[in-house]
C-alpha cells in the first residue's frame, strides 16, 4: 500500500506541474513566509502538552472516519478546545482530504497548519506553502536522503517548517544527519499499519536536548497522554481518536484530563 500511495503521489505532483509548472509556483511564492509559527505553538508554556489535532475524514486502514465532515466547523471547534495547532490531511485518492481543506483551517482559524500528505517533492513543499500551511510532514520512511534535503531546503526557502517523521532508530539517524529540529515519532508502521506503542520509549531518550519531539498516532486514552508526557515529548499529534468522536471537544477534554 505504502509503495502504491508514493507511485500516486508522483503522478500527482507530475500533474500538478503540468497544469502550474514548478518556476511559477516558485514566483507565486518569491517573497512568501509562514504567518504562524508552528514550532513556537508547540512549545509556548512549558511542561503543558501541546496537541496538534489532526483533521482527517479516513484512512486505508480504518476506513470512513467522519461521514459529516466539515473541515472549517472542526477547526473551530479543535481550536476551542485547546488545541496549539493543527493538521490537515490533504492526500485526496486515500485519505479524503483536500489542499483547500488546508487554507480553508488557516483562514477560520488562529492556529499554525500542518499539511499531513506523503510529500515526495519539493514541489509539494511550494504547493504546501500556496495553501497556506505553516508547516509540512516529511517521512523519512518514503525519502531517499536527497529527497529530504531537498524538500527541508524548500521549506526553508518557502519560510515554513518541516515536521520530519520516524519509525526506527535508523530513521532517526537520518533525520539528525540532516538537523532536524521537530521530529515526529509515529507509532503506526506505514507499510504494515501496525502498532508499536513502546517506540517513543525507545527513541526519545535517543534524541539530543533542544529537539522538539511530537508524538503520533495510537493516542486513545488518557492513560496513554500521561505516558506520553512522562516520557517528555512536547505535543501529540492526534487524529483518528477525535474523528472517531461524536464531540471531538469533549474528547480532548477527557484525554486531557490531568495534564492541562
Amino acid at each position: 500500500m505504502l509503495d502504491e500511495i508514493v507511485a500516486t503521489k508522483q503522478q500527482e505532483v507530475a500533474l500538478a506541474q503540468s497544469q502550474v509548472p514548478f518556476e511559477d509556483l516558485k514566483a507565486r511564492l518569491a517573497s512568501h513566509f509562514a504567518e504562524r509559527d508552528f514550532r513556537a505553538a508547540l512549545t509556548r508554556t512549558p511542561g503543558r502538552l501541546a496537541l496538534i489535532a489532526e483533521l482527517k475524514r479516513k484512512s486505508p486502514s480504518k476506513g470512513m472516519l467522519r461521514e459529516r465532515f466539515d473541515p472549517v466547523s472542526l477547526a473551530k471547534t479543535l481550536e476551542g478546545a485547546g488545541a496549539s495547532a493543527l493538521s490537515v490531511l490533504t492526500d485526496e485518492a486515500y485519505f479524503g482530504g483536500h489542499l483547500d481543506f488546508l487554507r480553508d483551517a488557516q483562514q477560520f482559524t488562529e492556529l499554525p497548519v500542518l499539511r499531513k500528505d506523503f510529500i515526495v517533492d519539493p514541489y509539494q513543499v511550494y504547493e504546501a506553502a500556496f495553501y497556506g500551511a505553516d508547516a509540512v510532514l516529511l517521512i523519512v520512511r518514503i525519502l531517499a536522503e536527497e529527497q529530504l534535503s531537498a524538500c527541508l531546503q524548500a521549506a526553508d526557502r518557502v519560510g515554513i517548517q518541516a515536521l520530519v517523521e520516524v519509525h526506527s532508530e535508523a530513521d532517526l539517524t537520518v533525520a539528525l544527519r540532516h538537523g532536524a529540529g521537530l521530529l515526529g515519532i509515529n507509532h503506526r508502521d506505514l507499510r504494515t499499519f501496525e502498532m508499536d506503542p513502546a517506540l517513543s520509549e525507545r527513541l526519545v531518550p535517543q534524541i539530543p536536548a533542544g529537539k522538539v519531539i511530537v508524538a503520533e498516532s495510537g493516542i486513545q486514552t488518557a492513560q496513554d497522554v500521561q505516558r506520553m508526557q512522562r516520557l517528555g515529548v512536547c505535543a501529540l499529534l492526534i487524529g483518528e481518536t477525535l474523528m472517531r468522536a461524536a464531540d471531538p471537544a469533549a474528547k480532548i477534554q477527557e484525554l486531557f484530563q490531568g495534564t492541562w
